[in-house]
């Protein structure tokens, strides 16, 4: 495989930097750095459904958010670097102590890392790949990726491309991920589930509700339901945006949680379409859901 890092084109910054040499905009080295990995209950059922999803966050962002819940690992970098090699005995290990799947948090910089880490043990290796992202991702690398990853768990974060700029600093942000999300579920078709009902291939699309922004999330929903069919796709409505401290004081609106007005909202929109998926309880928007980035299972 040849080094995609000496010039990093892997995501949609194309900052063009040498990670061999000094560190790109996403935070990133050439050596995968993971702050947790480990058995995670939290994710949508289809993916957490026995013993929970086997997840590795990795720290960096090629996105960061300005109201991030992973704001310790993706804008602070908080994590252990490590080898190829301990990436590939982390996966292993995730799926000796029950893994339903290896689901891999914030994966985009590391692309390079993952796939030589997944050649040395596909073979071992007998469970689903997630690949869960920011969404914000190039065709490019979607393609680099076929054969590796068996589930696509992307973010549709914005419509607009006034918000995406506010936010992440990424006013293209629509254009790239609406595209991204259409080669994903082509790349792995269908949704197919096992015996248990978990999900072993498919795509399910995360959008989180944000305050004051319910108009945008709809014409996310509109958008899913124009360009997706029930059995490609399932949609996961969040409504566990928490106002964290770190948010900067001039965006007020940020400042607090999301309605019950505001939620129903775009689900009721997302019911009326025959979209299938999956809503959150008010209980998830709290600090407790927030993972304990403590560098457990590397």
């Amino acid at each position: 495989m040849m080094n995609l890092m000496n010039k990093c084109m892997l995501c949609p910054r194309k900052c063009g930097t040498d990670r061999n040499v000094t560190k790109g905009l996403c935070g990133a080295g050439n050596n995968a750095i993971v702050a947790r990995a480990s058995l995670h209950n939290w994710e949508e059922p289809c993916i957490s459904y026995k013993n929970g999803a086997g997840t590795v966050f990795f720290s960096g962002c090629n996105l960061h958010c300005c109201f991030c819940q992973n704001n310790k690992i993706s804008n602070e970098l908080f994590g252990k670097e490590i080898t190829d090699r301990q990436l590939a005995d982390i996966f292993l290990r995730l799926q000796e102590i029950g893994a339903d799947n290896i689901d891999l948090v914030t994966p985009t910089h590391f692309v390079q890392n993952i796939i030589k880490a997944l050649d040395m043990i596909k073979h071992r290796l007998v469970v689903p790949v997630v690949y869960n992202c920011g969404g914000y991702e190039l065709n490019e690398t979607i393609a680099i990726l076929d054969g590796y990853i068996d589930i696509y768990l992307p973010d549709l974060k914005y419509y607009s491309s006034e918000i995406s700029a506010k936010y992440s600093k990424a006013p293209n942000y629509f254009d790239v991920a609406s595209e991204a999300v259409l080669a994903m579920k082509k790349q792995v078709g269908k949704l197919r589930y096992n015996d248990e009902g978990g999900l072993i291939k498919g795509t399910i699309i995360r959008h989180m509700v944000l305050p004051s922004h319910r108009h945008d999330s709809i014409r996310i929903i509109e958008w899913i339901s124009e360009n997706t069919s029930p059995d490609e796709v399932l949609v996961s409505i969040m409504n566990q945006y928490t106002p964290f401290d770190f948010i900067p004081d001039e965006f007020k609106e940020l400042k607090r949680r999301v309605t019950k007005m505001e939620y129903h909202s775009v689900t009721d929109r997302a019911a009326e379409l025959g979209i299938k998926g999956f809503t959150q309880e008010k209980s998830s928007a709290s600090e407790e859901y927030v993972p304990d980035f403590d560098l457990s299972g590397i």
